[in-house]
């Protein structure tokens, strides 16, 4: 099995409302598919989507990061595919695109789904969370209210650098919806003042986790917050590679970390990552950015094979799909 055409195209997935977290504001799920043809007839497709806010890459980048690096992965096995993939320098979301392409090669040639191959004995429902995107308080209680009535319980609450509409909001949202899961996401919106301010406000509020309250290199601020609150903290934007997992445990700077394939490179390095916080016995969510179905399927699929090591899901970008849409 020799890989000897990879072409790319741009895709766009119009979203129901628009995606609003302190970062950016987002109307339509835009990403680059990759289709990988081998020599034997097996095909297999990867997806990266364009997030400059987080990984420094747009549309234009990922597809020239796909045409530099396939000249050196033509005529190659996926093995071997792989191996000059994550030795080349190009961007993390264009890496996860190709990996996951070369791993469903992989699979296939055993004749595996991508869960088998990652280790799963059995096909497991996977249950996501659903982001409320972050608006007036009304607004975001109209929309958890909406997501709780349709059974989608863990919801991921996207909140800004207004540290008194964040605790507003959280309070009211855990008075509003006493069963729901609520998951705090700040993305990075706050400083360590604001981040204790809110701890302390809501230190009766029963949530699951804080995502990155706080400017993602500042691992000094994160585990302070981590040792003042008894609420589990993320690391999101901090954790990208095993090298800052291993240093976000090491310092205990965190209590959990959110995986994404297209932070680490793909499902190569997330399996890395994974394996690592077994061992550490740390757990994790697997998260994704706003991504077309092929890369959310994989992250899913790796969900399988690691539940043990995965205690929350965050792939819910197709439930974001504008109804009525087909791909």
């Amino acid at each position: 099995m020799n890989i000897i055409n990879i072409t790319t195209q741009i895709k766009y997935i119009p979203l129901q409302t628009p995606f609003i977290t302190a970062i950016r504001r987002v109307e339509n799920v835009e990403f680059v598919r990759v289709k990988v043809e081998c020599d034997d007839g097996f095909v297999a497709f990867g997806e990266a989507p364009a997030t400059m806010a987080i990984t420094g890459e747009d549309l234009g980048i990922i597809e020239n990061s796909i045409a530099y690096i396939s000249f050196y992965l033509l005529q190659k096995n996926p093995t071997k595919a792989l191996s000059i993939l994550h030795e080349s320098k190009i961007g993390s979301s264009a890496k996860a695109a190709l990996d996951m392409a070369f791993v469903s090669l992989l699979a296939q040639e055993k004749g595996f789904e991508i869960y088998e191959y990652l280790g799963a004995k059995e096909k497991l429902n996977i249950q996501t969370d659903i982001t409320i995107s972050l608006n007036p308080k009304e607004k975001m209680l109209h929309d958890a209210q909406i997501a709780f009535k349709k059974g989608l319980s863990i919801l991921k609450v996207k909140l800004g650098s207004d540290i008194h509409h964040a605790i507003e909001v959280t309070k009211e949202l855990a008075k509003t919806l006493p069963e729901a899961k609520l998951l705090i996401d700040a993305n990075q919106a706050w400083s360590l003042e604001e981040s204790l301010l809110y701890v302390n406000a809501i230190k009766d509020v029963k949530l699951e986790l804080i995502e990155q309250p706080v400017l993602a290199k500042d691992l000094l601020a994160l585990k302070t917050i981590t040792n003042t609150t008894h609420i589990p903290i993320l690391a999101d934007e901090a954790a990208f590679t095993l090298e800052d997992v291993k240093e976000i445990i090491a310092t205990k700077s965190a209590d959990m970390i959110n995986i994404k394939l297209m932070k680490c490179g793909g499902l190569t390095k997330a399996v890395e990552i994974l394996k690592y916080c077994r061992g550490k016995n740390v757990k994790c969510m697997l998260g994704s950015m706003l991504e077309g179905p092929v890369s959310i399927n994989a992250a899913e699929q790796l969900a399988m094979a690691y539940n043990d090591v995965i205690k929350y899901v965050d792939l819910d970008s197709p439930l974001l799909y504008k109804e009525g849409f087909t791909l």
